[in-house]
């Protein structure tokens, strides 16, 4: 596979996990799909496994999700600057440190959304325990599977 595929796939895979905070946009399918088309170019075994892999826990998470209260993020107070930060704080965590990072990392940029926008620490912790019932596991849940499949390319890619 070409250097041109392997960025056509990974920027793909970049679009599917901010679609996963943008409403509307189907990020897991993205992500699930930039995997398809990498493993469809590049038929070796490894790819065939991430492709495998992240299919199982792409149901998984779904399985997660349906378990988990509806999204009203609206109604929890959630905008779109809340939603970036808590994915950028994920981000973070998921890189400073490997995949488990990534679920302090959202809780911390949601903290730090609210401490900015209300002041107060006791009223901060109360809007991320709002925010959390709203929808946001559901939102990490996703988003967590989906830097997994984005890691697990990203390792197939390098080290496979």
């Amino acid at each position: 596979m070409g250097a041109w595929d392997l960025l056509l796939t990974g920027l793909v895979l970049l679009f599917g996990l901010c679609g996963v905070l943008v409403p509307g946009v189907p990020g897991s399918w993205l992500v699930w799909a930039a995997v398809l088309w990498w493993a469809l170019k590049d038929p070796q075994a490894v790819a065939w496994w991430v492709l495998v892999g992240a299919t199982v826990l792409l149901f998984l998470s779904q399985v997660v999700r349906w378990a988990l209260p509806p999204r009203r993020l609206r109604a929890g107070g959630v905008d779109a600057g809340l939603l970036a930060y808590a994915g950028g704080g994920s981000f973070a965590g998921f890189v400073l440190l490997p995949v488990i990072g990534a679920v302090p990392g959202f809780l911390a940029g949601v903290y730090v959304h609210e401490r900015i926008r209300l002041g107060r620490r006791g009223e901060a912790k109360a809007a991320v325990r709002t925010v959390m019932r709203s929808g946001g596991w559901s939102v990490l849940t996703e988003l967590f599977t989906c830097q997994l499949i984005a890691g697990a390319w990203l390792g197939a890619v390098f080290w496979g």
